[in-house]
Formats: structure tokens, sequence, C-alpha cells
């Protein structure tokens, strides 16, 4: 099987796809996920589960936004809420939860505010997603492997370990189960 020397690398390091050696939405990067998606299709690669649900995602794929071409499923997408510039699927700490993330509604087209985590800020409590007993409880109890809905708390709540670095919770880990 000839593979990019990018993707080599990976498999030969065991590295996940969440924690790409590429510079995220980067030309390069992109190509990678399309060349691990194909090979996938094909039958040629086997993947982690979490790098199945990477590949399972638009990641990597464009279309036209305003006549110009962007990215799906990146979460840096700029757009506007009630009238300030807000960064579309990049969750951030604080507000009435202990995370908040901006989404636009497929079905209204607006831009929505979706709240999540402890009620309060949640200031005793702590996200486990590194302790791997609390990690399956919590993906268990909340069944995480069936959120598709990005408008939801719930579909933020079970990704919260893909953002963790820029939330200040540690290194990226992609999902809870």
């Amino acid at each position: 099987m000839v593979v990019t020397e990018g993707l080599n690398y990976h498999l030969k390091n065991n590295i996940p796809l969440m924690d790409s050696i590429f510079r995220y939405g980067s030309k390069a990067h992109f190509n990678l996920i399309n060349e691990v998606r194909e090979l996938y299709s094909e039958g040629r690669i086997e993947l982690s589960v979490d790098d199945k649900m990477l590949i399972e995602t638009d990641l990597g794929k464009f279309d036209l936004y305003e006549g110009q071409e962007v990215p799906l499923d990146l979460p840096m997408i700029e757009s506007e809420y009630k009238g300030k510039k807000v960064q579309l699927g990049k969750p951030k700490r604080g507000g009435s939860k202990k995370f908040y993330v901006y989404v636009r509604d497929p079905k209204t087209k607006r831009v929505k505010k979706v709240s999540f985590g402890a009620a309060g800020g949640g200031q005793n409590l702590r996200v486990k997603f590194r302790d791997p007993k609390a990690r399956k409880a919590f993906a268990d109890r909340h069944n995480c492997s069936t959120k598709t809905d990005k408008t939801k708390p719930g579909y933020w709540s079970c990704r919260l370990p893909r953002y963790a670095k820029q939330l200040g919770l540690g290194n990226n880990m992609n999902t809870f189960w």
C-alpha cells in the first residue's frame, strides 16, 4: 500500500488523526484526513474508533458560503451573534454553564449559543476524561455514540476532550468513548 509520508509517519508512530502532525486546518491536514477517508472506504486501512468518528465528519471537505469556498466541520468559521463577531464551533469557558459554543442552526440558518457542562460553572466539578472508568461511565450514561445534533448541549459535552487543549484541560483526546 502506497501512502504519503505524513500518513506513514502517523501509522508508524501510532499517532491518532486528532493529534495530526500538520497544523489544524492546513491544506496538509485536510489532505491527510481525506487520504485516510479514501483508504478506509476502500478497506485498505484499519482505524481506531476515534479516527473512524473523525473521518465520518465533513472535515477536509469544502463548500461555497457567501461566494467563498470554506472548509466544512472546521470549528473556526466566524459569524455574528446578537451583533458581535463570534467563531462557530469553537467551545469556550464561561457563560451560564461551564462551557459554551456558537453554532449555526441548520433549520433556521441562525447562529445559536449552546451552553453545556455544570450549571454555574461547576466550581468544584472536574472534567474527568483522563480516568478511563469515569470516561466510559459518562459516555454510557449520556449515550455519546448516538449524539449527532450540534445544536444540543449533549453533542458538545460528549466531544469535550477534542477541545481540551484550547479550554485549558490538558491535551486533546478526541472523544469520551
